[in-house]
């Protein structure tokens, strides 16, 4: 466990390659509990690997993450209890129920019948959803399908909440009604919540810190107001195109729905 009380996950050197390539460099982070922290960068520039790795679901090459006092690959089982997870990618049984889908993580999770009933209500009440808990999720439109994961991944009492492009191809309005739910949450119960986006307006309203990597390497980290400091820039998309580049970037490919049946898998 980290020294430092407040830290909930820490990460220390850490490497990735795959073959010859270098996908994450050496990087050093901490996450503090109840913190959001945005994980910024560029396609290909090293963040799904970190998240897979601080996720139990790839091994590092070399160095160390802890998570909730949980060394990640030592203790896998105990971190995977610490922590909620909602992909970029759809992860929903469309072919089942709302309710049907949060029952299954709940039996996943090994939650008690007492526990878990109560919570499911609770969640699909806040996310404006327990009125459609019967209907088909294949019904459901893209953002009610977005909240329904939230919700999911929370189910369990997590520590930590990984988003991964959580908002992409939202309507503005839903994504405000998204970050409100995720707000109360942590006001709440002290979620501290981990996020992707390239949505920068997002990350500079809803992070408490940022940090950007690229080329596998964390090239800056701090609070919105200090990188643009660091910089020069006025805003922070100017920030972390200065810090990155304005090359085009090819995606890496979409990985969530692979990463799911992988973390299903390792239950």
């Amino acid at each position: 466990m980290s020294e430092n009380s407040t830290t909930i996950i820490e990460v220390k050197n850490l490497v990735r390659n795959f073959k010859k390539i270098e996908a994450v460099r050496n990087i050093s982070f901490t996450v503090n509990k109840g913190e959001s922290f945005a994980f910024l960068g560029p396609n290909g520039a090293g963040k799904t690997t970190t998240i897979r790795m601080l996720t139990t679901l790839l091994e590092p090459t070399s160095g160390f993450v802890s998570l909730n006092g949980f060394d990640v690959h030592k203790n896998p089982s105990d971190t995977r209890r610490s922590f909620g997870i909602v992909f970029q990618d759809p992860s929903l049984d469309t072919e089942l129920t709302a309710y049907e889908n949060m029952y299954i993580h709940a039996v996943l999770y090994g939650l008690e019948k007492n526990v878990y009933k109560k919570r499911i209500e609770e969640l699909m009440t806040m996310v404006e959803l327990w009125s459609r808990k019967d209907d088909l999720v294949k019904n459901f439109s893209g953002g009610m399908k977005r909240r329904l994961e939230i919700a999911r991944g929370l189910l369990h009492h997590p520590k930590v909440l990984f988003l991964d492009e959580p908002t992409l191809g939202l309507d503005p309005q839903t994504r405000n009604l998204m970050w409100n739910y995720i707000k109360d949450l942590r006001e709440k119960e002290g979620l501290t919540v981990f996020f992707t986006t390239h949505y920068m307006e997002e990350a500079d309203k809803n992070a408490d810190r940022i940090a950007i990597i690229d080329h596998g390497v964390i090239v800056a980290q701090g609070k919105s107001e200090e990188l643009k400091t660091q910089t020069n820039t006025k805003t922070l998309e100017e920030a972390f195109l200065a810090l990155t580049g304005t090359d085009i970037r090819e995606s890496s490919g979409s990985v969530g729905v692979q990463m799911m049946k992988m973390w299903h898998g390792r239950k």
